[in-house]
């Protein structure tokens, strides 16, 4: 990934940032996403990120989600959403059928990543996927000081009631991105105070400073 891919309009995330009453991951969200595109949301949870999408971009917005109790807060919403799992359900959903697919904090709980995101570029011109980082230097800590799996503020669940079956690092999921030859058009890593890490430094180092990092991907 060039520099150039790597730099986003500071002052746009800066506005984004200092927005009240959303998750950080979700405003840079919108941030990429262009108004009036269709967008599908793939393990919707309660409908949030769609609701910010509808009322920030104006976006004509579809989900999926597993949980019944996730379907039935987003209908509650008003929002267009339906029961399905991202590992068997995506291959229904037709080429291109999306502007953006997007794809919150879910990766690193599918069975299969990596089809996951072919289907991801596949139905949207643009994927975006957000994920906890299992490189930075609190995890580390904790399994090299105390041998325990870490539970910090993005891995909030105890070893045994995470629904994260794979875990992946930063440099994990660029490794990923090329294996199935996507392009990374911005990509920003969050440190544990919810600032972005620099974006012209390396990615070691956003590997090691980075507690969750945001990536807008399209097909190579």
């Amino acid at each position: 990934m060039t520099r150039t891919a790597r730099v986003n309009d500071l002052s746009a995330t800066k506005q984004v940032i200092s927005a009240a009453g959303a998750r950080l991951d979700h405003l840079l969200m919108a941030d990429m996403v262009e108004p009036g595109s269709r967008v599908l949301d793939v393990g919707c949870g309660d409908g949030t990120l769609l609701a910010l999408l509808a009322e920030r971009r104006g976006v004509d917005g579809r989900g999926i989600e597993l949980s019944r109790e996730g379907v039935n807060q987003c209908v509650a919403r008003g929002l267009s959403v339906i029961q399905g799992d991202a590992d068997t359900d995506l291959f229904a959903y037709p080429d291109d059928a999306f502007d953006y697919v997007i794809l919150s904090q879910t990766i690193q709980a599918t069975r299969r990543p990596r089809a996951v995101l072919e289907n991801l570029l596949r139905i949207g011109r643009r994927a975006i996927v957000s994920f906890p980082n299992f490189g930075h230097w609190r995890v580390r800590a904790e399994l090299g000081l105390y041998g325990r799996m870490p539970v910090t503020e993005n891995l909030p669940d105890t070893w045994y009631d995470t629904p994260n079956i794979h875990f992946c690092t930063i440099r994990d999921f660029v490794a990923l991105c090329q294996e199935v030859n996507a392009k990374m058009e911005r990509a920003m890593a969050l440190d544990s105070g919810g600032q972005p890490v620099r974006f012209n430094m390396p990615w070691w180092v956003w590997n090691l400073f980075g507690q969750q990092a945001v990536f807008l991907l399209k097909r190579g």
